[in-house]
């Protein structure tokens, strides 16, 4: 329907229930189909495609869906295969979020000696990747063999299929199981929201405006807390220093007292007891740290 906005979001994975509840921060209730594949947005005209990752950057390349998020690894991926066939091409990304962290690694076994990139001359390397992979040894001027496996590419090595490996890695263990240890990082990625390159109808993008407002807000609430305490008059700059992130406070006169006042503030950043506990050294009291749950800039 040309009046609503399409996301494609993954149907199952790591991805799925963050870019899920991130939706749902932002207000946005929906109704499933029954093959749990489309779902309409009630509260908003927006709705949702749950499809494979690999399909997202397929997608909104081909204009399937208006918006959608996908690791930065995928739609790489996905953007430099398209471009060999079709020469370059653009796969705007409006936001990158703050889950789906993870890096795509070269990796080899424990006891093959690694001193530069330079090793991997002549070498076969297995990877699910082969064009991030392959764009990444051509800047370095190596020559190697890349095998393309689709799953599985930890256990390459091993079985003598390949030498080494790139892969994706979140927190190693993968890699130590099947005692391989990294050694260069190709790219950092993360979840993003990406943009068709087609252009939207005016309606959509002031849907797309109204969206991209409360994923902002959804952000910055989550690392944003509201602090309230009472202090010196005279540590207010002080203060201002200490506090992670903070804008201007607010500051209120105290009933009563005419040397100490109200701060209230809200931080973007985390606060932590180390915070805390400079603000009560230089003579704060009353320190409330609260949770935010909503924000708009």
């Amino acid at each position: 329907m040309s009046n609503r906005l399409t996301v494609a979001i993954q149907k199952s994975g790591r991805l799925a229930s963050d870019s899920l509840e991130l939706l749902d921060k932002c207000g946005i209730q929906f109704v499933q189909s029954k093959d749990k594949l489309f779902w309409f947005g009630k509260t908003l005209p927006v709705d949702l495609l749950l499809v494979r990752d690999d399909d997202i950057p397929q997608f909104l390349l081909d204009g399937v869906c208006d918006i959608g998020i996908v690791g930065e690894n995928v739609a790489d991926e996905a953007r430099l295969e398209r471009e060999a066939e079709q020469g370059p091409l653009q796969l705007p990304v409006l936001r990158r979020l703050n889950y789906g962290q993870c890096r795509l690694s070269i990796a080899v076994p424990e006891t093959q000696t690694y001193d530069s990139v330079s090793d991997l001359n002549d070498q076969r390397i297995a990877t699910s990747y082969p064009r991030l992979t392959r764009a990444f040894l051509d800047d370095a001027g190596v020559n190697a063999k890349i095998i393309k496996l689709s799953g599985s590419v930890e256990i390459a090595p091993s079985l003598g299929t390949a030498d080494c490996i790139v892969d994706l890695v979140s927190t190693g263990s993968t890699l130590r199981a099947n005692h391989l240890r990294e050694v260069e990082d190709v790219m950092d990625s993360r979840a993003a929201l990406y943009q068709s390159p087609n252009e939207l109808a005016a309606n959509k993008q002031v849907l797309l405006n109204r969206l991209l407002l409360r994923i902002d807000g959804v952000l910055q609430v989550k690392e944003s807390k509201y602090v309230m305490l009472h202090a010196p008059r005279s540590a207010l700059a002080q203060i201002t220093e200490l506090l992670p992130g903070a804008e201007s406070p607010t500051v209120l006169p105290l009933e009563g007292e005419t040397d100490r006042v109200a701060v209230h503030a809200v931080c973007t950043e985390s606060v932590f007891w180390e915070h805390l506990e400079a603000l009560k050294a230089i003579g704060a009291s009353a320190v409330l740290v609260l949770p935010v749950e909503k924000m708009l800039a």
